[in-house]
């Protein structure tokens, strides 16, 4: 029966290769005049004793001698059909049949999870972009009807890099679906062979379909997406109206009972150098910086939007940001958010860093001669701006809880050139609904 069920190329090619004598595989094959082949043990067994002329088995020709010519490529071709139907090669290749089968059901699982993934991310992508459509139309309905414009011109933003978003992860969705299908293809056509080697011998992997590769999408990032939705966008809008203006929403002025005694404070609060002279200060309140070149506001926030701006001209150093109001101000202590500060540094006049742990470094297209700041309490987002374009240079996403007060260092120079100081850009106050 399982001769009969095997397919007929291959039934045909082994009867071929079967020695008419002892009904098996040719071992040795040798071939007569009359082209017909044998086992030469069993030709000469068959010859043995019998006087000329001899016959041949299959046909009863005669010869006159007992002749016959070794057949190299029959031989061949017996190796190949003995070794491909022998039990070890079969395992072997049920063996690769299952494993293969495997493979592709597991590149399929991978496949059928990065289409979840890539749903979810679409899901998110429109979720986040609706909510953050609903957030500028909050803000643009607090300004005046002339600028409506300037809401639809940064809605048609927003819309463009959500579909752009969108559109990214339907085409790894496309392509990830599509490897899907090949490999679901694949997988039954093994699946067939698989079920069939119980009636048949398996010599060879059938054909498959080239499955294409499709790398893992990138990660959908959030804040990356919403940030520029969630700056101070009416003072954005603001400043694009009023070129010729330079006002910041907040008016700050420096905390002279917080500045390093080395720290010397303008009469109105609103410029800060470092002198070489120690200021003999009383720290009644516990409030100074003993060790470190800092200095906070008399400002602190707790809750609310806030926004203000800091002139650094070409100061080659120094760091500012936002400090939490329970800080160590006595020690010396490395400026990050897990030691309470979010900050922004300067080194070498033109290397930018983060106040990360380890520190960021940043690149940027131009060195900013003013800095603005962005605290929003509720959302815990510290965010910095060149302050001349608006353009972002970093941003925190897990900032300060409970009060913070804005924190600057103007740094202790180098000696080679005199110390240049940071200035609180004090304009009228325009302030950022909450």
């Amino acid at each position: 029966m399982a001769t009969a069920s095997a397919p007929p190329a291959k039934v045909s090619l082994r009867e071929d290769l079967t020695c008419a004598i002892c009904c098996d595989l040719f071992r040795e094959p040798v071939m007569l005049a009359c082209m017909h082949h044998f086992c030469r043990a069993c030709i000469s067994r068959y010859w043995r004793g019998t006087q000329s002329p001899v016959t041949c088995p299959q046909c009863r020709k005669e010869f006159s001698t007992k002749q016959f010519q070794t057949n190299y490529l029959v031989a061949a071709m017996v190796e190949k059909v003995r070794v491909t139907t022998s039990d070890t090669y079969i395992q072997n290749l049920e063996k690769q049949l299952r494993e293969t089968l495997e493979s592709h059901r597991l590149r399929k699982e991978d496949a059928v999870n990065s289409i979840r993934r890539d749903k979810d991310k679409m899901e998110t992508i429109k979720r986040v972009g609706a909510d953050l459509q609903a957030r500028v139309k909050g803000e643009f309905r607090s300004l005046h009807q002339i600028l409506s414009e300037e809401e639809a011109l940064l809605l048609e933003q927003l819309r463009r890099e959500q579909e752009e978003e969108v559109q990214r992860v339907e085409r790894h969705l496309e392509a990830m679906q599509q490897t899907a299908r090949e490999l679901e293809d694949n997988m039954r056509v093994l699946q067939q062979v698989s079920a069939d080697t119980d009636n048949m011998v398996l010599t060879e992997l059938p054909q498959l379909r080239a499955c294409a590769q499709v790398d893992i999408a990138a990660e959908f990032d959030i804040n990356a997406f919403s940030n520029k939705y969630m700056a101070p966008i009416q003072y954005i809008t603001w400043r694009k109206m009023f070129k010729s203006l330079k006002p910041g929403p907040s008016r700050l002025t420096f905390d002279v009972d917080t500045a390093h005694p080395s720290i010397l404070v303008s009469r109105d609060k609103s410029v800060a150098v470092e002198c070489d002279a120690i200021i003999p200060h009383v720290d009644q309140n516990n409030k100074r910086f003993l060790q470190c070149v800092n200095v906070l506001a008399v400002q602190g926030f707790t809750s609310g939007r806030h926004y203000w701006e800091v002139e650094v001209g070409s100061k080659p150093k120094w760091d500012l940001g936002v400090a939490s109001e329970a800080i160590d101000r006595h020690a010396r202590i490395k400026l990050s958010p897990q030691s309470g500060y979010w900050t922004l540094r300067v080194r070498n006049g033109s290397e930018y860093w983060a106040g990360t742990q380890p520190w960021t470094r940043l690149q940027l297209a131009s060195c900013p001669q003013r800095v603005g700041v962005f605290m929003d309490c509720e959302e815990r987002r510290v965010s910095f701006y060149d302050a001349d374009n608006m353009s972002l240079i970093y941003f925190f996403t897990k900032g300060p809880r409970g009060k913070a007060f804005p924190f600057f260092s103007p740094c202790i120079s180098d000696g080679s050139q005199k110390p240049q100081p940071i200035k609180l850009l004090c304009y009228p106050p325009v302030a950022l609904s909450g």
